[in-house]
């Protein structure tokens, strides 16, 4: 995917902290948040929910 000029919108990918096998990716605007993405989603090896975080 192409980025666009001007546009603020990163490809990210977030990785689950308890097995660091599985990730989704998803986009965020690097403007406004500079942090480092945490979500809860499922996880489909576990089976449960968990803490997704965003890696470099």
């Amino acid at each position: 995917m192409a980025k666009k000029k001007g546009e603020k919108r990163e490809i990210i990918r977030v990785y689950c902290t308890e097995d660091s096998k599985s990730y989704y990716t998803t986009t965020k605007n690097k403007q406004n948040t500079p942090d480092k993405l945490e979500v809860k989603k499922y996880n489909p090896n576990l089976r449960k929910v968990t803490l997704y975080r965003e890696k470099k």
